[in-house]
């Protein structure tokens, strides 16, 4: 039995609908929501310091959400700034593009920089190696800041966004692998103490531990960050945070040898100075709270203690590249021992300690009106920072005779077949060759800053800072 063909053309039913076109708008979650999967950050507050929308920041904001982070599993800052074009990272002090260093250098738009931005604070030197376990998202400002930051180089800063306590509950364990012999391991945690949420609670902890592509560096760091919320009203919340760091690193000289002014051909690896652990320990402690006059007026006050200390002795520091001749000469006038146009000469040990506090407060009322049909942005804040920096170095009493021909020990090592005696520690050091430089730095600034929204979507931004600096070296 065969089933009769539909006709194509038939009439529709009297009960048909009509088509209907549906419009809609991706909807965005919180930027904080740990589900948030979304790449682009629709706003920031580096530019304005005040949470705008960057179509509406008349200034370069380029924002790496934590979904980036997490997609490239990035484990450090210098990682994170490859998204970001114009900016590069470097290390420095014993090793360039060694890691594995006390200090890392950022440059924004040609601008080297040591200064380093959380939560819109400044940190000094040391700061840029801090854990991105506690990174919520990184902002980057290209140009001048100087109104609402004061003290920062015209090729921008970098920002880090830390995470918050949550009232959603949430749990996460994470385990990374990488090449020499890298294993990372971060906990994170993060919900209400209360029933009613007045209380919330994050803490996070994480281990790392790796070699390196280089001889005799390595890298181990141990960090603990819980932090406490009291939403003491709807309109007024406190919060409580803390950040240790506990890391130790192999110091690297990073010397490439050259005879006769020809860089020698040798593995990457290669390592001239000997067993050189280093140390770091930085501590964070920060306060801040805010009240929401109305819908309009608000104001926010924080405070907060950087403090970081970093050891970091170099055993057997290449002085010169390959000895040349002229170099040869020079060692053996100097009675140094057995010295052959393959020896790299070594200072045995410089031992090298710096530390750098950050003591900042900062203090912001917003406020929101419209006059002649213009809406406006008011921002009136005032900050101080008190950084107090010292440093100090010593060499060996061995290696400081040595040098001036009475010492028993010369250190020397061979640039094709490298032997690494290594040293026993602590070294006997010379009282002459010590040195101290201590700085204490006051910063005191004012500045109001005006947001406009001018018709058919024009925005213009201006603002005003008063600074003083004060400065007592010794």
């Amino acid at each position: 039995m065969e089933k009769a063909a539909t006709k194509p053309d038939q009439p529709q039913s009297a009960n048909t609908l009509p088509s209907v076109n549906v419009v809609g708008q991706a909807v965005h979650l919180d930027a904080t929501d740990p589900y948030n999967e979304d790449y682009v950050l629709p706003n920031a507050t580096s530019g304005t310091k005040t949470d705008t929308p960057i179509m509406e920041t008349p200034m370069n904001v380029q924002v790496i959400s934590k979904q980036v982070l997490k997609d490239q599993q990035v484990i450090n800052l210098g990682q994170a700034l490859k998204n970001v074009s114009g900016v590069t990272t470097g290390s420095f002090a014993y090793g360039t593009g060694n890691a594995n260093v006390a200090n890392q250098q950022i440059t924004l738009r040609g601008f080297a920089s040591e200064t380093f931005f959380r939560n819109g604070f400044r940190l000094q030197q040391g700061s840029a190696q801090r854990e991105m376990a506690n990174v919520e998202s990184v902002e980057v400002l290209k140009g001048s800041a100087a109104i609402l930051y004061g003290l920062v180089e015209p090729g921008g800063m970098v920002n880090v966004v830390t995470k918050q306590p949550l009232a959603t509950p949430y749990y996460s364990a994470s385990q990374q692998f990488g090449s020499y012999d890298l294993y990372r391991t971060v906990l994170d945690a993060t919900g209400p103490l209360t029933q009613d949420d007045t209380l919330l609670y994050r803490t996070i902890f994480s281990y790392e531990n790796s070699n390196s592509f280089r001889d005799l560096v390595f890298n181990d760091s141990v960090f603990f960050a819980p932090s406490l919320k009291w939403n003491i009203s709807p309109k007024t919340q406190a919060m409580l945070e803390l950040e240790y760091q506990h890391k130790k690193f192999g110091a690297d000289t990073a010397a490439v040898p050259a005879i006769n002014g020809q860089l020698l051909n040798i593995p990457n690896s290669r390592n001239y100075g000997e067993y050189s652990p280093g140390q770091t320990d930085t501590i964070f402690v920060g306060m801040n709270w805010s009240h929401q006059f109305n819908d309009d007026w608000s104001i926010k006050h924080r405070i907060s203690a950087n403090l970081n200390d970093s050891f970091i002795p170099v055993n057997s520091y290449p002085i010169f590249n390959l000895a040349d001749p002229a170099t040869l000469a020079l060692f053996q006038s100097f009675a140094l021992g057995p010295i052959t146009p393959n020896s790299v000469p070594r200072l045995s040990y410089i031992n090298q300690k710096n530390n750098n506090d950050t003591y900042s407060t900062n203090l912001d009322l917003v406020g929101h009106f419209d006059t002649l049909g213009l809406n406006h942005t008011l921002l009136f804040g005032g900050d101080y920072y008190r950084l107090d920096s010292s440093s100090s170095s010593q060499t060996d009493i061995g290696s400081f005779f040595s040098w001036y021909g009475g010492g028993p020990e010369p250190s020397n090592i061979d640039a094709f077949n490298p032997l690494h005696p290594g040293r026993n520690y602590p070294p006997t050091v010379d009282p002459t060759s010590y040195y101290k430089t201590v700085t204490n730095t006051d910063q005191y600034g004012l500045y109001v800053q005006d947001q406009i929204k001018l018709p058919y979507n024009f925005h213009v931004m201006g603002g005003i800072r008063y600074q003083y600096i004060h400065q007592r070296p010794s």
